[in-house]
């Protein structure tokens, strides 16, 4: 599937690279992640196609080829946590805002939203902020930015350490920093790991463009009040074993949000396992279903 590219998008006026999967007349599906789009596993997009839905995965800014903010201050997320902002380029609002104008881009008037991890962040914003543009909201291994949910379990990641600056130990710290917060139930797949790191590495290799995703997030702050506000049909999934956004953040994220399906699975932590790519997408697709069955075009 080859990659395309818009460009203008939103207020930002940013390159974003995006690839599109399915008939174009089925209803859309924005995939989100904080990080670049390969993070939604082919399979797994193959899945949702195949239950009739389109599909659309890109690169968030600072990722992969979109654009970049490299001359933005390096972030200092000692401050950040005491309240000082002033190395933060940009919020979780200014990534949603990037991706209604993807969809500006692609002549979607609405669409529905599946985000996970950061992206599930990026996700609700959209629902809190664009309710007119959101027809479903489905936020995985996610949290509501209440600092008291969600936390991540640091004695699992505590070891890892920074990223290297070489391409071999990249690939090493990646598929280490995977089994760290994967799935006690599914063992990783480890050569597959290795191969998509490697991927990750050649399209991308941008260490502080991550970081400033992240601090982004302690920016943004706590959505939980404005997610009591939503009506939007809601799907909320997360593993019971995450390491990385503890299932308190995903338990608080559908308590929040009003009339929102809670799935939790077990032995399921912070990623992808292939054996649930079939259960995942049905979940999806039947909110997707539902929502297009109740909300006129």
């Amino acid at each position: 599937m080859k990659e395309e590219k818009a460009v203008n998008v939103g207020p930002a006026k940013i390159e974003m690279v995006y690839q599109r999967f399915g008939d174009t007349a089925s209803p859309p599906v924005l995939l989100i992640v904080g990080g670049q789009m390969y993070r939604w596993p082919d399979g797994f997009c193959t899945e949702l196609v195949q239950r009739g839905l389109q599909i659309i995965r890109f690169d968030s800014r600072d990722c992969g080829l979109s654009t970049h903010f490299h001359s933005a201050p390096e972030p200092d997320f000692a401050a950040a946590m005491k309240g000082d902002y002033a190395s933060v380029s940009y919020t979780l609002s200014d990534m949603a805002a990037d991706t209604i104008g993807l969809m500006d881009a692609l002549g979607f008037k609405s669409a529905h939203v599946v985000g996970v991890s950061l992206g599930g962040m990026i996700a609700q914003t959209m629902a809190i902020e664009y309710p007119e543009r959101i027809r479903s909201l489905t936020s995985m291994m996610s949290t509501t930015g209440n600092s008291s949910v969600g936390q991540p379990d640091w004695s699992a990641l505590a070891h890892l350490g920074a990223s290297p600056g070489d391409k071999q130990g990249f690939i090493e710290w990646q598929v280490k920093a995977f089994k760290a917060v994967g799935s006690p139930k599914y063992p990783l797949d480890e050569a597959k790991a290795a191969e998509n790191a490697g991927r990750a590495w050649d399209r991308d290799h941008d260490r502080l463009g991550s970081l400033r995703q992240k601090i982004a997030v302690l920016k943004s702050g706590d959505r939980t009040e404005k997610l009591r506000r939503l009506h939007v049909p809601a799907l909320v999934i997360h593993g019971d074993s995450d390491k990385m956004l503890h299932v308190s953040g995903g338990k608080a994220t559908a308590e929040a949000i009003p009339g929102a399906e809670l799935v939790i699975f077990e032995g399921v932590g912070h990623g992808f396992p292939p054996a649930l790519w079939s259960a995942f997408s049905d979940r999806i697709a039947n909110l997707v279903r539902k929502a297009e069955a109740t909300q006129p075009r």
